[in-house]
């Protein structure tokens, strides 16, 4: 005869978790379906039903519905099996059981944590085509009911809605396949308070550094380091709740590109103290080289700053004008030592050298003193666009 009418309608009772690592998720149901079989019909004036536990089921046909992609799956057993049976005098027959399935769920990560995923629960008779057993939702997107008080953790729930198709296999033919559809909106504010709040910390944390004296080497240094391996923590905390999957996520962008800026401020110290070594010792050199020698009675050593004039220099170095020889008379030489001040080197060089330098080699504060413009500035522009994106 031409193929048995089944009617399914769901009512569902929880969505107890969804899991990223396995990608799947697991629901608690009440699966109901309903039919017309001719030889269960009877005579009653009183009656308007019979109900039945799951003893009579093993005796009767009932359509042999399973979960497809389903990794999990039982009907309750407490006290006794969920299962209802009802018929009518017509022959109309109620079936009815509460099962807890879990499921593949196919999830794209690339906007992780600020991505929605919509995953369906998918049934199927096993044996019968549709030439045999025609599946289809009792009433519509009706035929789907949810309980009100459910709720995840992580995500909101936006939308349930039913759809039915045919699905194809090779060696038997057409089936009739409903589906459950369900989408899903990851709350942001807990990743906000794990994740992206220590990680924009430990970049303005390490930002501190572009303030405190160059000449402090231990504290800089560990700061930097300190800042490099807690993002290196939050980097591996993300990852392995995470499947491993081959593509970039939208997380990884954020905390790697803050790893970035956390390495660039060890770099950017890295480069202040190796141009303050290399601006020493070339101040050494040229103190070392133009040594000169001035008409000043017995030979003694002066430290002559770039600031003073050449009064206040005689005076500092103990000697008055009166005590300056005439100009024809040098029988004795002093060696007198320039020590030039920060601010004074560029226009002594330029003077001694004859060429003129950069000053951000000379005066290595300049390099803290854009760092403290650029390194934030960046960071704002890198944040914008990426909430602006992915948002």
């Amino acid at each position: 005869g031409p193929a048995i009418p089944v009617g399914v309608d769901v009512q569902v009772e929880s969505l107890d978790s969804i899991s990223e690592v396995d990608m799947d998720f697991t629901m608690t149901l009440y699966l109901r379906h309903y039919w017309k079989d001719e030889r269960l019909s009877f005579h009653s004036t009183n009656n308007k039903s019979m109900t039945f536990d799951g003893r009579l089921v093993k005796k009767i046909w009932v359509p042999d519905v399973f979960f497809v992609h389903s990794k999990r799956s039982f009907i309750h057993d407490t006290t006794t099996d969920n299962i209802m049976l009802r018929v009518f005098p017509d022959g109309h027959v109620l079936y009815s059981m509460r099962v807890t399935v879990t499921a593949m769920c196919n999830m794209d990560f690339s906007r992780f944590p600020l991505d929605s995923q919509t995953c369906s629960l998918e049934l199927e008779s096993y044996a019968y085509t549709d030439e045999d057993l025609m599946l289809y939702w009792k009433n519509g997107n009706e035929s789907l009911k949810t309980d009100e008080k459910i709720s995840l953790s992580q995500f909101l729930i936006q939308k349930f809605h039913t759809t039915s198709r045919l699905a194809f296999y090779s060696s038997t033919g057409w089936y009739n396949r409903l589906y459950i559809n369900f989408t899903l909106r990851r709350h942001i504010f807990f990743f906000l308070l794990q994740t992206y709040f220590p990680a924009t910390l430990m970049v303005m944390l390490s930002w501190v550094s572009f303030w405190i004296d160059r000449r402090a080497v231990p504290a800089r240094v560990s700061l930097g380091i300190t800042t490099v391996l807690t993002m290196s923590t939050i980097i591996t905390g993300v990852n392995a709740s995470m499947p491993r999957v081959s593509y970039i996520k939208a997380v990884d962008i954020y905390l790697w590109v803050s790893f970035v800026f956390v390495f660039l401020s060890v770099l950017e110290y890295a480069a202040v103290n190796y141009l303050t070594t290399v601006q020493e010792r070339k101040e050494r050199k040229l103190r070392e080289r133009f040594s000169c020698s001035c008409g000043i009675p017995h030979s003694k050593t002066m430290m002559l700053d770039g600031n003073y004039s050449e009064s206040d220099a005689n005076s500092l170095a103990g000697y008055s004008r009166n005590q300056m020889v005439p100009e024809e008379e040098k029988p004795e030489k002093v060696v007198v030592h320039l020590a030039m001040s920060n601010e004074s080197n560029s226009s002594r060089k330029r003077g001694l050298k004859g060429h003129v330098g950069l000053r951000i080699i000379q005066n290595t504060h300049a390099i803290d003193k854009y760092s403290r413009l650029i390194f934030p500035g960046t960071y704002i522009v890198f944040n914008l666009i990426y909430w602006s994106v992915f948002s």
